[in-house]
């Protein structure tokens, strides 16, 4: 194998409304995801992400909110097999969670860290392991972008308008070519699209 096939990946993950939106007016409202996130089309994406992936790098906001839910999937009665496969993955991961205002891990085997994001991601890229995942925190996903550090870039949208709200894709992003590598289409209008960078 090649160096470059050998290295870690940087693949982030992010659901965006068709008007391009990733949340809207009230950031903390999610409730226009629901209906799409338990899909299967939005269940087996996720699988295919987390499962070549080793480490998981997020947000505070993420990571508080991540915690609060999904350690409780595991034991969940009824619970989708995929949405547990996921909650044990996410408690066994390394996670890294990039914060100013933390002073403790909010998880096991997790390491706050309060540096620039690209430097984060050059020392997870230098350790050995699998896909380094970014689970929807847009913050760390606008940083990584703004660097080129993404490698693979993973959108499910849904078909819904939110009208107003943050904005994944900002202006003044580097320039550069794209790779579609998967597209799926699923219930409800659901569209998955991965995208690897081509360098």
């Amino acid at each position: 194998m090649t160096e470059h096939r050998d290295a870690r990946r940087v693949v982030t993950n992010m659901s965006l409304s068709l008007d391009g939106h990733y949340a809207g007016a009230d950031p903390a409202d999610m409730s226009w995801v629901m209906p799409y996130a338990v899909t299967d089309v939005a269940r087996d994406h996720l699988t295919s992400l987390w499962e070549p992936a080793s480490t998981a790098l997020l947000g505070r906001v993420n990571a508080e909110g991540f915690l609060a839910f999904w350690p409780t999937v595991i034991d969940m009665e009824g619970a989708d097999p995929r949405d547990v496969g996921f909650a044990k993955w996410l408690v066994a991961a390394d996670k890294a969670v990039l914060s100013r205002t933390l002073d403790e891990p909010p998880w096991e085997r997790t390491t706050v860290v309060d540096r620039p994001t690209a430097d984060v991601v050059a020392d997870l890229k230098a350790a050995p392991g699998g896909d380094i995942l970014v689970l929807s925190s847009a913050s760390v996903i606008k940083a990584l972008l703004a660097a080129d550090l993404v490698d693979r870039l993973s959108l499910t949208i849904f078909p819904v308008f939110l009208g107003r709200g943050p904005r994944l894709f900002d202006d003044g992003l580097p320039s550069g070519q794209w790779h579609l590598a998967q597209e799926t289409a699923g219930e409800h209008g659901t569209v998955v699209l991965v995208y690897d960078r081509v360098r």
